[in-house]
């Protein structure tokens, strides 16, 4: 199975889809003029604003759960592989992508909101729904369904795997004495309270536990880094002349570098595969450009922020190994994990992270196998609150394309696909790590693919709202407008009209948004 998995991964990671990603990011960025420096205040602003109704969720709770999908193990274990497979240049090119896929999650999220649409008493949107609306006719249908059925599959089934994968590697680490299948026993019970409680009840937990986690995993690299303040200049300067193969003994491993950089960043920051776009629909806005530019700062706290984190932790103490691209080691610093079946894994696992932070707090020179410290059980209970939520924003997300391809009919097949998350999340405790990789990777790789062309055939009524944004915020900051309201023309978006004949009612008495079904 791996060996199938592999080719198909070869042949939709190619170097075509790297290119496409950075310049559709670099393409938005430039037609909005560098919008993600310019309105960086305005985001973290709108991101504790907008409002909550019956049918929607708030900008906080959106951005929550995007950042619940967002903040998993791609923030940690991700890093790792980077670095490992990279050497400290991946950094940079993680840097590049996040900076650059803020157009891209602009985009797709104002897209979602423009034509978001209410299903099964809520709202609902996303790449499927801007698709079928947006492009229309008999192609946009089928596009749209491709797209949701490639999502579907992928967060139904193929990237639950990593999540727990990595859940049951950092436990079995700091407590030996636990085996993968007791760990996948866990999460199948706490996956299954949550995930039959509906997008509400996902938001509500991801509202409480994505915050404090992130807070606190920043708090102790915030920590660490003090700790090697000196270090710091030197480490930066590393990752820069690392990127771009003016330090020697990577100057071999650029392309490597770039290709995993860009592949581990955008499966920490999701931008441009679509995946953000799907909580960006949900919520309840008077602008769709005010989501956009709350999910654009979400993919700066992932990669930015936690992602950084754990970079600067794990160079700065030494703990990690780089490859030469074949079976040896450019940098071979020692560390390494033992697999189930007694080999030594020197790749980039999560006991990176975890001999970092041993090593910060406990004053370890090199790495020690059977020393379990604070790091270990530090980054076991961060991963567990992670990647719990990441896999709870997957079902959300595939719940959301399944929805959208019943139309109302065989609501049962929702109990379906919460069972086959649930046994996919099982199946990653107790399988190895490069098969649950590869399979994610497959699956982020062709939501990708599917996402970024249609966004880029449907970028005209993103960046139409996003003018308009513009031009009312001047208003409102010359005061001559107390609220910044998006109000199209009549049939502007062909046969989808909510934001001129449903969003104006909205505070009708006994006024409900009519059901697509």
């Amino acid at each position: 199975m791996e060996t199938v998995v592999t080719f198909f991964n070869d042949i939709v990671w190619s170097a075509a889809l790297v290119i496409l990603l950075v310049v559709t990011g670099l393409y938005f960025s430039i037609r909005m003029r560098l919008f993600q420096v310019r309105y960086i205040v305005d985001m973290v602003r709108l991101m504790f604003k907008g409002g909550k109704s019956n049918d929607g969720i708030s900008s906080f709770q959106a951005i929550a759960v995007s950042l619940a999908g967002r903040v998993g193990t791609g923030n940690i274990v991700g890093v790792s592989t980077a670095i490992f497979i990279g050497g400290p240049g991946a950094i940079f090119w993680m840097w590049l992508i996040a900076f650059l896929g803020a157009g891209s999650a602009f985009v797709e999220s104002t897209l979602a909101q423009i034509y978001k649409q209410k299903e099964d008493g809520q709202y609902r949107g996303g790449p499927a729904y801007y698709i079928e609306k947006g492009i229309g006719g008999t192609f946009g249908k089928y596009y749209a369904l491709l797209f949701a059925v490639v999502t579907v599959l992928a967060c139904g089934l193929l990237l639950p795997g990593i999540q727990s994968n990595s859940i049951s590697s950092s436990a079995t680490n700091a407590l030996p004495m636990i085996d993968g299948w007791m760990i996948g026993a866990f999460l199948v019970v706490i996956l299954a309270v949550v995930i039959f409680g509906g997008i509400r009840s996902i938001a509500n937990v991801a509202t409480a536990v994505v915050p404090f986690m992130a807070i606190a995993y920043i708090i102790v690299a915030v920590i660490i880094v003090i700790m090697n303040i000196g270090d710091v200049p030197a480490l930066i300067g590393l990752i820069f002349r690392s990127a771009f193969g003016l330090e020697q003994q990577f100057a071999g491993t650029v392309g490597a570098m770039i290709m995993i950089g860009v592949k581990r960043g955008l499966y920490s920051n999701e931008a441009g595969q679509g995946t953000g776009a799907h909580a960006a629909g949900a919520a309840e806005v008077s602008h769709p450009a005010k989501q956009g530019l709350v999910q654009s700062f979400s993919v700066y706290i992932d990669t930015l922020f936690v992602c950084t984190a754990t970079a600067l932790m794990i160079l700065m103490t030494g703990m990690y190994n780089v490859s030469d691209g074949n079976d040896g080691l450019i940098i071979d610093n020692g560390v390494y994990q033992t697999n189930a079946d007694g080999e030594k894994d020197v790749s980039g696992t999560v006991t990176f992270t975890q001999a970092s932070i041993d090593s910060a707090f406990h004053g370890m020179d090199s790495f020690q196998e059977g020393f379990i410290g604070f790091g270990s059980y530090f980054i076991a209970f961060a991963l567990l609150f992670f990647c719990y939520t990441t896999m709870l924003a997957y079902y959300y997300i595939a719940e959301t394309n399944l929805v959208y391809m019943l139309r109302g009919r065989m609501p049962w097949l929702k109990i379906v696909l919460g069972l086959v998350l649930i046994g996919s999340a099982f199946y990653g405790t107790v399988s190895t790590a490069d098969l649950a990789w590869q399979m994610g990777d497959l699956g982020v790789g062709l939501m990708a693919w599917i996402n970024v062309i249609g966004i880029l055939i449907l970028q005209k009524p993103a960046l139409k709202a996003f003018k308009d944004y513009e031009r009312q915020y001047k208003l409102q900051k010359k005061g001559e407008i107390d609220e910044i309201v998006y109000t199209p023309e009549r049939g502007e978006f062909k046969d989808h009209n909510f934001w001129v004949d449903e969003y104006p009612r909205r505070d009708e008495e006994g006024y409900s948004y009519p059901d697509r079904n």
